[in-house]
């Protein structure tokens, strides 16, 4: 696991610019991408984990302001992750990003139902990946709750996927 560099403090992100990114995937080799992306494209400390679980105590550690969540991991799968989450007043508000190589409709789906802001598929454009960090950053807490009620609802008409996009199938 990588740990803030320079001893950043849960809310220094605000008073200097930077964010806090934790990265959750299993394979090594794509989080040090990820890592290296974001150091060299925007101003982000990058915090990663290799698994649900670890994310789970990384996210008490360092409080992250965006988090990006592979799906496919051992103990605690990304949609796991998304819901604990979620289901967690400390972390609900948290600005979630889940990326993936689970290209189907019903993947994707399954992902913002669980809670993701934002649902990209693999391999990721570094830019897309940063457009989608800050979009989910701006995301305000009654804007993710007011989405989330519209897209349970449009999941239950069989719209939920357009709801989420605006008909952006691939970074929603």
């Amino acid at each position: 696991m990588a740990v803030p560099s320079g001893g950043a403090q849960p809310g220094d992100a605000q008073a200097n610019g930077a964010h806090t990114v934790l990265i959750v995937d299993d394979s090594p080799e794509l989080l040090e991408f990820i890592t290296d992306a974001l150091r060299e494209l925007g101003d982000y400390t990058v915090v990663t984990a290799g698994d649900g679980v670890e994310a789970l105590h990384c996210f008490e550690t360092s409080r992250p302001d965006c988090l990006v969540i592979d799906v496919r991991m051992p103990r605690l799968n990304g949609y796991q992750l998304v819901r604990a989450l979620r289901g967690d007043p400390t972390s609900a508000s948290t600005p979630l990003v889940m990326l993936s190589a689970m290209a189907q409709d019903r993947d994707q789906l399954a992902g913002l139902l669980a809670g993701a802001d934002q649902y990209l598929l693999k391999p990721v454009d570094p830019l897309a990946l940063v457009e989608a960090i800050e979009r989910a950053i701006r995301l305000g807490a009654e804007e993710r709750a007011a989405r989330m009620l519209r897209l349970a609802a449009a999941d239950g008409e069989g719209d939920a996927l357009a709801v989420s996009s605006g008909s952006r199938r691939t970074a929603p």
